[in-house]
């Protein structure tokens, strides 16, 4: 069954609580946005994923896009997490999982899983990487690999 949205579709409105405040996509339409759903604050691999995106902070923000992290712990687990590791990427509490269900991000065996939507200037989802088990993650490279595919918008 393929995972919705896909590619093509209109990407789910949602607002979520932050770590740099509240989120809500709709805001920012006219943007690239990268949602990076992860499965938990602390744990082996999403620590290496978000420090790695630290560790090339220059990089990362030379992505041209809005990236932020999800995943289901709550906003205190979230700004302790940031904090420990000096993460520079907003990590956003979707407590009741109800963004990662309409991202078809969610299983109940195993919750939040790790998957990449980038979602372009009008809310259209143009990417989509949902890794099978969870133990790796899109590089910054990759993510910039993913973007550069984008198709060009007209811009201002």
């Amino acid at each position: 069954m393929a995972k919705t949205p896909q590619v093509g579709e209109q990407a789910p409105d949602f607002e979520l609580p932050g770590t740099d405040g509240p989120f809500r996509l709709s805001e920012h339409r006219g943007e690239r946005v990268v949602l990076l759903f992860y499965p938990g604050d602390n744990t082996m691999v999403c620590t290496k994923q978000f420090c790695s995106y630290r560790d090339r902070a220059e990089d990362f923000s030379s992505l041209g896009a809005t990236v932020v992290g999800i995943s289901s712990q709550d906003l205190a687990s979230h700004e302790a997490f940031a904090a420990k590791h000096s993460l520079n990427v907003p990590l956003l509490a979707d407590v009741e999982k109800q963004v990662a269900r309409a991202y078809d991000a969610f299983s109940p065996r195993l919750g939040v899983k790790r998957a990449v939507v980038i979602i372009d200037e009008d809310g259209i989802v143009r990417h989509r990487h949902d890794h099978l088990l969870g133990l790796d993650y899109q590089s910054v490279d990759e993510l910039r690999a993913a973007l550069a595919g984008l198709p060009a918008t007209a811009g201002p």
